[in-house]
C-alpha cells in the first residue's frame, strides 16, 4: 500500500514539474504537436472553427479545449487548467489572412486582424513566464499599428520581446515557408533559435529536407469521389486527391517539375494567364523531388492555387501528403 501511494505522489510531482503551455487560436493542433515534442504539457486550447476543433479534440483528448471565440475566454479559466495554477508558456497563431501579401491590396481590413490584441490581453490575465506568437511576414507592415500595440503592451507588462522572420526550411520543415516568430520572456530575453539546416548543407548544417525525404515513400492515393461508398477518406488515412478535369489534366501533363507556369505552352494556359507574365507564377505547376515543397496553403489539393502538382504522377499531392509536408505525424 505504501508503494502504491508513493507512485501516485511521484506522478503528481512529475505533472507539476513539467512545463505547461496554453495554445490559443489552436486550429487543428499543429502547434500543440510541436509543444508536446518540445516537452511541454499543453493544459488548455481555444478554437472556434468547428472542424478544426473536432480535429484538435480527436488528437489531443486530454487537453481542456474550449470551442469558443477567444474574445470571450478569461485568463482565470485557462489558469484553472494548470495543475499548479500557473502557466509557463502562452502561445498562439492569430488569424493572419488580413496581413498576408496574398491578400488583395484593395480588400477592406479584415475584422479578424484585431484578434492579435487578444494575445496581449490574455498575457496580462495569465502572466505566463514566456510568450510565443507566430504569424505571416507581412504583419509588421500591413498590421504595423496592431503589432506595435502588442509589443508596447508586452513591454509595459515587463516582457522582453525578440522577433524575426524565419524560413522554416532552415529548421527541418520540408517546405518554403517564411513566418514571423515572436518570443518574449517575463523579465528576460529569449533569442530566436539558430538554423539547423541550410539549402545545400552550408556552414556544416544539415541540407534542407526535400519533397522526396518527406513523401517519397507514399503509395498512390485514392480519388476522393471513390471513397464515398467505401467508408470515406478516413478509411484511407486521408491519402486522397481530387478528380481533375480534362482541361486541368492536360495542363498538368505539360508542366515540368519545379518550373513556373511561364514554361507552359501559351495555348494551355488559362485565359487569365495568357500573354501575361505578372501575377502568381507557381500556379498550375509541379513540385520537384529534389527541392523543398512550395508553401502549403488551404488550396494545396487544387492545381490552380499553387505548385501543388505531384512531381511524376498526373495528380496533386494528397491531403495526407500535405499534412506530412506540414510535419504532422502520419497517424494524426
Amino acid at each position: 500500500m505504501k508503494l502504491k501511494n508513493k507512485r501516485k505522489t511521484q506522478h503528481k510531482t512529475c505533472d507539476i514539474c513539467q512545463p505547461t503551455a496554453i495554445d490559443i487560436f489552436s486550429g487543428s493542433g499543429g502547434l500543440t504537436v510541436g509543444l508536446k515534442r518540445a516537452g511541454f504539457r499543453v493544459v488548455a486550447a481555444v478554437e472556434i472553427e468547428q472542424h478544426a476543433f473536432a480535429t484538435y479534440k480527436t488528437n489531443h483528448p486530454e487537453v481542456q479545449a474550449y470551442k469558443q471565440d477567444v474574445r470571450t475566454i478569461k485568463g482565470k479559466s485557462l489558469l484553472a487548467c494548470s495543475p499548479n495554477g500557473e502557466v509557463d508558456l502562452l502561445s498562439g497563431c492569430p488569424p493572419c489572412q488580413g496581413f498576408s501579401t496574398l491578400t488583395a491590396r484593395h480588400k477592406r481590413s479584415d475584422p479578424r486582424n484585431e484578434l492579435i490584441l487578444e494575445m496581449s490581453r490574455l498575457v496580462e490575465e495569465v502572466q505566463p513566464r514566456i510568450v510565443m506568437m507566430e504569424n505571416v511576414p507581412g504583419l509588421p507592415k500591413k498590421g504595423a499599428e496592431l503589432f506595435d500595440q502588442l509589443l508596447q503592451k508586452l513591454d509595459s507588462l515587463g516582457y522582453v520581446s525578440e522577433w524575426g522572420i524565419l524560413q522554416v526550411a532552415d529548421y527541418g520543415v520540408p517546405q518554403s515557408r517564411q513566418r514571423l516568430v515572436l518570443l518574449a520572456g517575463k523579465g528576460f530575453p529569449i533569442h530566436l533559435p539558430k538554423p539547423t539546416h541550410s539549402k545545400s548543407g552550408e556552414d556544416g548544417l544539415k541540407p534542407w529536407r526535400t519533397l522526396r525525404d518527406a513523401i517519397g515513400f507514399m503509395p498512390e492515393p485514392v480519388v476522393l469521389a471513390d471513397t464515398q461508398s467505401t467508408g470515406g477518406p478516413q478509411r484511407y488515412n486521408w491519402h486522397v486527391v481530387r478528380s481533375l478535369s480534362p482541361e486541368t489534366l492536360k495542363i498538368l501533363k505539360a508542366a515540368r517539375p519545379g518550373e513556373s507556369r511561364l514554361k507552359l505552352p501559351e495555348e494551355l494556359r488559362p485565359p487569365c494567364h495568357q500573354n501575361r507574365t505578372d501575377g502568381f507564377n507557381n500556379v498550375y505547376g509541379r513540385m520537384s523531388w529534389e527541392q523543398i515543397a512550395s508553401t502549403i496553403t488551404g488550396g494545396c489539393t487544387t492545381v490552380s492555387k499553387g505548385r501543388f502538382g505531384h512531381p511524376e504522377k498526373d495528380r496533386t499531392i494528397s491531403v495526407r501528403e500535405a499534412a506530412l509536408l506540414q510535419t504532422f505525424p502520419m497517424d494524426y
